[in-house]
Order: C-alpha cells, then sequence, then structure tokens
C-alpha cells in the first residue's frame, strides 16, 4: 500500500535552538545572488561626447561673463556709494565741527553775561541742548544782541543741517550695503560657473584634450574664412562706389568700410589712440572683473583703451553698448565696439577686416580673432 505521508523538510538548528527551514534559506541566497547581478547589470549613464563637453564648458563660460557683468555693476554701484558715504561723512564732521565753535561762542556770551550780573534767563536759554527754543520765545530773542542772535541762528542751522546729512548718510549706508550683497552674490556665481568648467575640463583624457583643441581650431578657422570672405565683400561694394562715383562707405561718418581704413578727423584720431592701446594689451589674460593695467575682463579692456583716447565709456557691457552712435555690421569701422549674444555679455573692439581684438574668457589672452566667432548682437561708435 501507497504511503500518503508529506516529504519531510529538512531543517537546520540554529545555535540559540531556533529552527530554520533549508528551503527557505536557499531561496533567500538565490535572491540575494540575483539583486547583486542585477545591480552589477545597471545602466550607467554615457561618457558624454567631447561636443558635448565643449557645448558645456562654452555654456559656462558666457554665464560666468553674465555674471561677470552683474559683479561689475554691482561693484561700480557699491564704489559709488562708498564714495557718497565718505563725502557725506566728511562734511558731517566739518559741520559738528562748525556747532562746537558757534556753541563756544553761545558759552562765551553766557559766561560774560554771568560775571556782569549772573546768570539771568537768556544765559540759561543760549545753553540750552534745544536751540529751538529760542525761536519758540521770540520775546527772548529780543532781549539779545544781533551778535548773539547770529550765534543763535546759526547754530540752529548747522544743527538742522547735520540732522539732514546724518538721514543721508544713513540711508547712503543701506545702499552701499545693498550694492556688497549684491557684489558678494555675483562673485560667487561666477566662481562657482568656473569651478564646474574647471571640473569638467580636468576629467577629459590627453587624448579628449586634443580632440578638444582641435574643435576650437575648426570653429577659430571658420570664422576666419567667414570675416576673409565678408571683407572681400565690402571691398567689392567699395570699389562698386567709387566707380559709380558714389564715395566713400561708412554712413554718414565718411569713412572706410569694415574691410578696414579710419575715419577722418577727431574721431578718426581717437579711434586710433583706443586701437593703439588695444593692441598693446594683446598676451596679457582674461580675469573676470579686471580693468587692467596687467589683466582684463571684455568690458574692462574696451573701457580702458577709449579712456585712453580721452573717452569715458561705463564698465559694463549692457552700458557700453547705449553709447556712441548705432552702426551696422556692414559698416564697421576700426575702434568700433562689437557686442555679441542677445544677453550682450560679451565685447570686443573692431580692428578691421572682420577682425577684432577681445579679451576671450578665462584660461584666454587678450588677442585678435573673427567677429564671426561669436552671434553678433551689435556694434556702437563711440566718441
Amino acid at each position: 500500500m501507497a504511503s500518503h505521508r508529506k516529504p519531510r523538510t529538512s531543517v537546520l538548528t540554529s545555535p540559540g535552538g531556533r529552527r530554520t527551514a533549508a528551503g527557505l534559506t536557499s531561496a533567500a541566497l538565490a535572491s540575494v545572488t540575483l539583486l547583486s547581478q542585477s545591480a552589477d547589470a545597471a545602466p550607467r549613464a554615457p561618457r558624454p561626447t567631447i561636443e558635448e563637453v565643449k557645448q558645456k564648458v562654452d555654456g559656462l563660460y558666457r554665464q560666468a561673463e553674465v555674471a561677470t557683468q552683474k559683479y561689475n555693476a554691482a561693484k561700480e554701484r557699491a564704489d559709488h556709494q562708498r564714495t557718497t558715504v565718505d563725502g557725506l561723512l566728511d562734511a558731517a564732521a566739518k559741520r559738528a565741527q562748525k556747532m562746537n565753535d558757534t556753541r563756544r561762542e553761545l558759552g562765551t556770551f553766557a559766561s560774560a553775561q554771568y560775571r556782569t550780573g549772573g546768570m539771568n534767563p537768556t544765559a540759561q536759554l543760549m545753553l540750552a541742548k534745544d536751540p529751538q527754543q529760542f525761536f519758540d520765545r521770540s520775546h527772548l530773542m529780543e532781549r539779545l544782541t544781533s551778535r548773539q542772535q547770529q550765534a543763535v541762528s546759526d547754530y540752529e542751522e548747522q544743527a538742522a543741517a547735520a540732522a539732514r546729512q546724518r538721514a543721508e548718510a544713513g540711508r547712503s549706508l543701506e545702499r552701499l550695503q545693498t550694492s556688497q550683497a549684491s557684489l558678494k552674490a555675483s562673485k560667487q556665481s561666477v566662481q562657482q560657473k568656473l569651478a564646474e568648467a574647471r571640473q569638467l575640463l580636468s576629467r577629459l583624457t590627453v587624448q579628449e584634450k586634443a580632440r578638444l583643441a582641435e574643435l576650437e581650431r575648426q570653429k577659430e578657422a571658420a570664422a576666419k574664412r567667414k570675416a576673409e570672405e565678408e571683407a572681400r565683400r565690402q571691398q567689392e561694394r567699395e570699389r562698386q562706389r567709387q566707380h559709380d562715383g558714389g564715395g566713400t562707405a561708412g554712413g554718414d561718418t565718411g569713412g572706410s568700410t569694415g574691410g578696414g581704413g579710419t575715419t577722418g578727423g577727431t574721431q578718426s584720431t581717437k579711434a586710433e589712440k583706443a586701437l593703439a592701446f588695444a593692441r598693446a594689451q594683446i598676451g596679457k589674460p582674461y580675469v573676470w572683473g579686471a580693468t587692467g593695467p596687467s589683466s582684463y575682463d571684455c568690458s574692462g579692456l574696451t573701457q580702458a583703451a577709449w579712456k585712453a583716447a580721452g573717452v569715458d565709456l561705463p564698465r559694463t557691457t549692457w552700458d557700453q553698448v547705449k553709447v556712441g552712435q548705432r552702426v551696422a555690421t556692414s559698416n564697421l569701422l576700426p575702434g568700433d565696439l562689437v557686442f555679441f549674444f542677445d544677453d550682450i555679455s560679451h565685447v570686443g573692439m573692431y580692428i578691421g577686416g572682420g577682425k577684432m581684438i577681445h579679451a576671450p574668457h578665462p584660461g584666454a589672452d587678450v588677442r585678435e580673432e573673427s567677429i564671426y566667432y561669436m552671434p553678433i548682437y551689435g556694434s556702437v561708435r563711440p566718441g
């Protein structure tokens, strides 16, 4: 007769006396193995291509330039507010000295009255902490001499002016603190973007860095070809205008085409001086927030160059683009400022032939480069 008993399950006895089914233990071990294999087989994020790295780094440099312009604007505001506060504090100190002189004069009058007849109400009033009481009690003012009345009036005016200056100094200090906070935030933003770019570049192998350099050369070569083609077209248009008796290009300035040459008169002299200064800076490093003489950022270079020509430009690209005459790319003349990107975060100085001198980005030196290396926003002619 066949047995109907269920097969016995093998068990293990633990040191503590508890029994564990061997079948469950085997299943648990199998699960752990499967989980381990699954974890090892999990897909990893693909390594970015060199093109993607270049795009990311270029984007970070551009973001850093935007933050740099914010830093420059905040620094300019902070410097202006600091000058204002210093002036107010100096004026307040001088005002306090005048108040002390007037108070001493009032004290002299009071002492004289005391010596000649005791401390009468008039003398006590002159030494009061609140000079406004003199005007509230006109009948006492009538008892003062004209010189004494003038001393009291002067003191009151000095006190009122000092109160106004203290209030203005307080407001200026608040504005200075706001500018300094903005300055700090912009500085941190620049440093963060540049650190991210450096981190990306540091992860590249030697071969990848070589490939990245090759991509950069290709981009520069393409921009150079475009500049040369545009210069040839401009020269051809110029020859055609001269053949037709139309004179020279350059719009209302009476200057040359964007392919080179100079304008006439004072504008030409200023542009030549600015260009001479810019050329002398070639090879100096880009440093964000720098205005020379050993390093520059993009707007710091253009500001310093035109200052050498006797023209004061604002500090940031956003303000420089508002100064002077707007000109089309086809009518560019040496010395003109060319601005780039929709956010107007970069600027260079045109030198002719489709080229400019500019401070490119961290890690690069001031150099000549095609204006077509970056998307052009617009151009202006200072002067």
